[in-house]
């Protein structure tokens, strides 16, 4: 297997990518694409055919996970890198409504729209990727977080990584580099930007977190989430590219290793969600809340607590039982 070949990998995992590499010609005629060992099944409702059905029903339940966790970030108005972190989250939710159409096949394999998915879906991956990154630097204070030029730092650098690996992607996939990527058999530049740049952005991420807990901090408890999250990512791909086959062909079809991939990837942002979290404290002087007088004390009026006249002539009795002249 040479660097940026991806005939391992798609032999192992049905990735939406796969049908789109690899070319071979028979009796004339050229085909595309790199078959896998086992695919999980697929159903039939309504006269639409349903791929990776355990996969998609994971990521349309984590869209309820994922609304908690955004609700819950708006509202800490003053924590350190609250705008910066939503964006890494809604960048997050629209690769799972990515995910989720290609993995179903609401785009079908082999139609003219499909490629573009593809390539938009792996746009995203390095988006999201990046966007982690930078948000991991935002403890360190190089910046002021919130101000017009943090965001856009992180909005044009995210659309940059998003641009270099959507071209690359569609270049591959159509054949378009000339004689530099005269097919689809050159895969180095895809291999590189969609898989190895992305693991450098985890990496540099988990790194920075740990190195800031430890050495800026000054606590530990942190470090259980973000180890959490970094375990539940790699069992997920270890899971995916490892052992999809074999754990296709053992449950019949059923399901593969996208399915356990979904589940150990929502496990993995909900981890980063809770990291962020315990980072972060919300300054109360600043807070803006919904409750009207959040601080008032109020005190609780029994039933057997009642009025009386004590005779003085400065205020009447509640009860108009002061008979005094004034």
């Amino acid at each position: 297997m040479a660097f940026g070949d991806f005939e391992l990998i798609c032999s192992r995992a049905a990735m939406p990518l796969c049908p789109l590499l690899g070319g071979s010609t028979a009796n004339g005629v050229i085909h595309t694409g790199i078959l896998t060992q086992c695919y999980a099944r697929s159903i039939e409702l309504a006269n639409t055919v349903i791929f990776q059905v355990g996969a998609g029903i994971i990521n349309i339940g984590s869209y309820a996970i994922l609304g908690i966790m955004i609700y819950n970030i708006r509202s800490k108005y003053t924590a350190i890198g609250r705008k910066e972190i939503l964006r890494f989250f809604y960048l997050y939710t629209l690769l799972n409504f990515m995910s989720l159409i290609i993995d179903t096949g609401v785009v079908p394999v082999g139609t003219r729209p499909y490629p573009y998915f593809v390539a938009i879906h792996l746009g995203i991956t390095s988006a999201v990727c990046w966007s982690l990154m930078i948000n991991g630097f935002l403890g360190f204070q190089f910046y002021e977080d919130g101000t017009r030029f943090s965001l856009a730092l992180l909005d044009l650098s995210t659309l940059a990584s998003f641009v270099l690996t959507f071209v690359i992607s569609l270049v591959t996939f159509q054949s378009w580099g000339g004689s530099a990527m005269n097919s689809t058999n050159n895969t180095t530049g895809l291999f590189v930007v969609a898989y190895l740049l992305n693991a450098i952005f985890v990496f540099i991420y988990c790194a920075s977190q740990v190195f800031l807990v430890i050495f800026t901090l000054g606590e530990l408890w942190p470090l259980g989430a973000i180890g959490l999250g970094l375990f539940f990512f790699c069992v997920g791909q270890v899971l995916l590219y490892g052992f999809s086959s074999t754990i296709c062909s053992n449950v019949h079809h059923y399901l593969d290793g996208i399915f356990f991939a979904t589940v150990c990837n929502t496990f993995a942002v909900m981890m980063i969600y809770k990291f962020w979290d315990m980072i972060t404290k919300e300054d109360l002087e600043f807070s803006v809340s919904t409750k009207e007088n959040p601080w008032e004390v109020q005190e609780y009026l029994e039933d057997h607590d009642t009025r009386y006249d004590n005779g003085s002539d400065y205020a009447g009795s509640t009860y108009n039982l002061n008979s005094h002249a004034f």
